[in-house]
């Protein structure tokens, strides 16, 4: 292990040596967290309770977690479910956004690290814990989230994130946990780490963050089938909206965690929702990710094919400014900042009439809205219709003439100079 003394705590709510009795950590029993519930322990001198949440994990054992939190020195190991609340009170608001950060990445990870937070200092307060630690790393965005939704709901909260402080790099973690004898799932020869919900998974390590390299996905996308590997046969669905959210699927009606879980198995076997990304940190450097996806991919296309026929062209092109800002907000921890309250009340009113099906095409890694039905839907115009759509032809040339009246005086100047 490097010098552990390098890292100098200059935040007043970061937990000091000494100072901290019973610390509530965030547990995944993933590499960082695992290694952290032994290391809290012998170097802080504090009790630890763990805290693992069930947000529709696609790929976690939790009861396997929860008794290995025991295992190694836990004083109490929780498990709490909180599907449906993650799903009604924080993806629908992301549904309704339409929440895409830099293309296709649906923003599991960030709206995952909202509940995180507001649980974690609800039962840090209830289990009397004076300290709440996590695993996020100093070079990545989940510190900013966690510690700065934390704060926001609990000023007088104490927290530490350990990955800062150790100086240990990942290998050297693998190397802490096996002379600890501590089982993890990540080891030399499989650098990957992943963060799991319901609304998507994102795997990072490795390949992944070299922009040079070519992700070997067949060695980590195990949940789902490749694209690749998928039936060679189309499949239609309808999901059913009311009000921007999804309620049935081929109309089977169902709650929106129970809906966005089935989802992820129906896509997943079509490969759909797989997201190769080298984004904007909001720490200020450009990171490398996977994204598995099926579900969020789904619903949100959607979603935004619905919307936009419900809705003005005026309308539409503001709500997509607003979706984009919606989304850097997001992803950039600023979740309880009352603009983000205010888009989200935007958005609230125009998902009033998003309401209706749409039909999704599923086929070897795409998804496609290919029909849909709304009693919101504005009148429309085709080659055959010729009642009910109050469109005068005879108009069409004034119209031509007036809107386009700018452009041809711009060039009639251009000509002259």
């Amino acid at each position: 292990m490097k010098n552990e003394t390098s890292y100098i705590k200059v935040s007043s709510y970061e937990g000091k040596f000494g100072q901290i009795k019973k610390v509530l950590l965030l547990y995944s029993g993933g590499l960082d967290t695992s290694v952290m519930l032994k290391w809290i322990q012998d170097k802080y001198n504090a009790k630890v309770v763990t805290l693992t949440l069930d947000v529709g994990q696609q790929h976690d054992n939790l009861e396997q977690i929860k008794k290995k939190a025991l295992k190694f020195g836990a004083e109490k190991a929780i498990v709490l479910d909180v599907k449906e609340e993650f799903a009604t009170e924080i993806l629908a608001l992301g549904i309704k956004a339409n929440a895409s950060y830099q293309g296709d990445y649906h923003l599991s990870t960030p709206m995952g690290r909202v509940i995180q937070a507001k649980k974690a200092v609800e039962i840090a307060e209830k289990e009397g814990c004076d300290c709440i630690a996590h695993g996020s790393t100093g070079k990545g965005n989940d510190q900013v989230r966690l510690e700065g939704y934390m704060l926001a709901l609990n000023p007088g909260i104490k927290i530490i994130a350990p990955v800062r402080e150790w100086n240990m790099d990942r290998n050297e973690e693998i190397v802490y946990a096996k002379k600890h004898g501590i089982p993890v799932p990540v080891d030399i020869d499989f650098p990957y780490s992943s963060d799991d919900n319901m609304w998507g998974m994102t795997w990072e390590g490795g390949e992944i963050e070299e922009p040079h390299l070519i992700a070997p996905i067949e060695r980590f996308l195990t949940t789902y089938t490749l694209a690749k590997n998928a039936e060679d046969k189309e499949e239609h669905i309808t999901i059913s909206f009311k009000r921007g959210i999804p309620i049935a699927i081929n109309g089977k009606q169902m709650s929106l965690g129970a809906l966005i879980m089935k989802m992820n198995k129906i896509a997943g076997k079509h490969g759909i929702g797989v997201v190769h990304m080298f984004e904007d940190r909001l720490v200020g450097v450009k990171n490398g990710g996977v994204y598995e996806l099926p579900a969020a991919h789904v619903i949100i296309k959607a979603h935004k094919y619905l919307e936009q026929y419900v809705s003005t062209r005026q309308l539409n092109e503001l709500k997509e400014t607003m979706d984009i800002k919606w989304a850097y907000l997001c992803y950039g921890a600023f979740w309880f900042d009352p603009v983000m309250e205010a888009i989200s009340a935007f958005n609230e009113r125009v998902n009033e009439k998003v309401t209706g099906e749409v039909t999704m095409k599923l086929y070897k890694g795409k998804a496609e809205a290919v029909a849909m039905k709304s009693p919101n839907g504005l009148d429309h115009t085709s080659f055959t219709n010729t009642g009910g759509l109050p469109f005068n032809v005879n108009t069409s040339a004034g119209f031509i003439e007036i809107y386009t009246l700018q452009m041809r005086l711009a060039q009639q100047m251009k000509k002259k100079k």
